[in-house]
């Protein structure tokens, strides 16, 4: 298996293929992070109210502590820019907007309980895999740029977003599916 270093090494530093070099993927890399620090930020909001409309003890748990977590990958995504001598500047995230409007909608549309369990479970399932399709993306992006202090950064991150994803998987498996496959339109 080839390392991080001799990947990088292995860089070319021209790709005509392409028609970008290390610059234009160095922009890429830039810009993928502001919008990943926005997304970030944007939880730190979104995961509260997660947490207010769940009612599973298994779910608010892995819920607040998923909030904390994500409030560390903030600095860890500062940490990423001082990596590079860049200010953490945040672009909006137009997906993750998207993906917390979501929520939001289904927190609403659903009654309390079991039913709304299960659709949060599913808004910060979606949530969980947009942040590990980014998180590899820019750790691949890291790697290609020889960025070897983000790329540990990054991957720590990247372990962490599946890290929740596991864990809501396993809540969704073990209780509140069941439960929410046992609702039915006569009990209400």
């Amino acid at each position: 298996m080839k390392t991080n270093a001799t990947m990088a090494k292995k860089a070319p530093k021209k790709t005509k293929e392409y028609g970008m070099d290390e610059s234009k993927l160095m922009e890429l890399f830039e810009d993928e992070l502001k919008d990943i620090y926005w997304a970030e930020k944007a939880l730190t909001k979104a995961i509260p109210k997660m947490i207010k409309n769940a009612t599973s003890p298994d779910l608010i748990e892995a819920l607040e502590n998923h909030l904390t977590e994500t409030e560390e990958q903030v600095k860890k995504v500062e940490q990423v820019f001082e990596t590079i001598g860049k200010k953490a500047v945040a672009k909006k995230c137009e997906a993750m907007a998207g993906l917390t409007k979501e929520a939001e909608e289904i927190m609403k549309d659903t009654d309390k309980g079991a039913m709304r369990d299960a659709g949060i479970i599913s808004a910060a399932q979606k949530v969980e895999h947009y942040e590990i399709a980014s998180y590899g993306t820019l750790r691949t992006f890291a790697v290609t740029l020889g960025l070897e202090n983000a790329v540990g950064i990054l991957e720590e991150i990247l372990e962490e977003e599946k890290g929740a994803d596991g864990k809501l998987s396993e809540i969704a498996e073990s209780t509140i599916n069941v439960q929410a496959a046992a609702d039915t339109d006569e009990e209400e």
